[in-house]
């Protein structure tokens, strides 16, 4: 659309979004950013949104205020463009992506990777995960003033992998072997050997202690603990059947069959299809929230917004009512303690184990795909991990030792 387009339908996107129920602060930004796109056309009518973006970039502002700058532009950009009202996309600046800030030949070689990587079978979410952290890769190189793959010398490679893990040098590999029969013969085989050596480190998972357990099933089954009806089933949904934050987040009406007491989903993660008994505890608390105090909208999925315009709640959300559970609790209030949702899914594995389940049955009931994915569980069987303690008793202890 031309300038006077945006400038005549600008009223119509602000008034709609008044109706929608969106907040003045949010509608007055947008206000805000309308003026700024109409005030630099002006002076340049060639000038994008993705220049526009960079104009703040280039300000030195603040990373919040860059993500809601780029946030709001890309959402007028979609009303500019398109037609399409803020309701109707995702919150984000599509347009501009690090992909699209990379040199020439770096993107070639992400290109390549995205086609042929999934041709021999791997999945699309660890395809883009490994080809994201090498998109970061290739832009910290950049800012080092390195544009072409020649120019990459070890003190380059060893000063973006400073800092960084085991498991993100893996990823960046995985696209450079990848490449290889792609570029000038030997070259990514010479910069793989400027990779470094990095140990890979687990930290200790934390976990919920019976204490733990016991605050947070009074807080969610405790009818004036003050937590909402929705905040209740979710947290109860977590506890009791182990689903991921997203999978929470994503469930329908029609993935519950009421009459046989089950939950059937496809796994976000994996989609995989998963099946889960009902619990009592779990239905009820769902139902309470449907008949009690859920809006009534057109939204397929069961655990929506508590503002309008309503919509479904976003998997990143998850950790929000976790936190709030646990702030309703009284525990894991300090600094550093792990406080999302996960920690529930893994309390879920631990009482499983504790309780002689056996490992196939736990791996179908979380839904791994690989039996290797319940290890970073095991650390935390304290049941059976004190089975495989050694008696110190052949050790004596030398006096000095309780010696005050």
């Amino acid at each position: 659309m031309e300038e006077q387009d945006l400038q005549t339908r600008a009223p119509i996107l602000l008034s709609y979004m008044s109706e929608k129920g969106y907040s003045q602060i949010y509608i007055d930004r947008f206000r805000r950013a309308i003026k700024q796109v109409l005030e630099l056309r002006a002076k340049n009518p060639a000038i994008t949104y993705a220049d526009i973006y960079q104009l703040s970039v280039k300000k030195g502002l603040a990373t919040s205020t860059l993500r809601h700058k780029r946030s709001i532009l890309g959402l007028i950009e979609q009303f500019d463009v398109r037609g399409i009202f803020p309701e109707h996309v995702k919150t984000g600046f599509l347009t501009i992506k690090s992909y699209d800030l990379l040199s020439e030949e770096f993107r070639r070689s992400i290109d390549i990777f995205r086609i042929k990587e999934p041709e021999s079978g791997k999945k699309s979410a660890t395809v883009y995960h490994e080809s994201h952290n090498a998109i970061t890769f290739f832009l910290a190189l950049q800012r080092l003033g390195i544009r072409r793959f020649e120019q990459i010398e070890e003190r380059h490679i060893l000063s973006v992998f400073k800092g960084y893990s085991c498991s993100y040098k893996k990823n960046v590999s995985a696209v450079i072997k990848c490449c290889v029969p792609f570029f000038k013969k030997g070259l990514f085989l010479h910069i793989l050997s400027f990779f470094p050596e990095l140990r890979e480190k687990r930290r200790n998972i934390q976990y919920l202690t019976e204490v733990e357990v016991s605050k947070i099933k009074v807080t969610l089954t405790d009818m004036n603990s003050g937590l909402s009806l929705r905040d209740k089933a979710i947290g109860l949904l977590a506890m009791f059947t182990g689903l991921r934050g997203c999978d929470i987040a994503g469930l329908k009406f029609s993935d519950i069959d009421w009459i046989n007491d089950f939950i059937l989903i496809n796994q976000q993660k994996t989609n995989v299809p998963l099946k889960l008994p009902l619990r009592a505890i779990v239905g009820n608390a769902i139902y309470d929230y449907i008949s009690n105090e859920r809006p009534i909208c057109q939204c397929e999925e069961i655990f929506i917004t508590q503002t309008t315009p309503y919509k479904r709640l976003a998997s990143k959300a998850m950790n929000s009512v976790a936190k709030k559970i646990m702030r309703t609790a009284n525990i894991r209030q300090n600094f550093g303690d792990r406080k999302g949702l996960h920690i529930f899914r893994h309390h879920f594995a631990t009482t499983l184990l504790e309780n002689g389940v056996p490992q196939p049955v736990i791996s179908n009931a979380l839904g791994h795909t690989s039996p290797n994915s319940l290890i970073a569980y095991l650390s935390a069987d304290l049941v059976h991990l004190k089975e495989c303690s050694l008696s110190i008793e052949s050790y004596p202890i030398r006096e000095e030792v309780f010696d005050e």
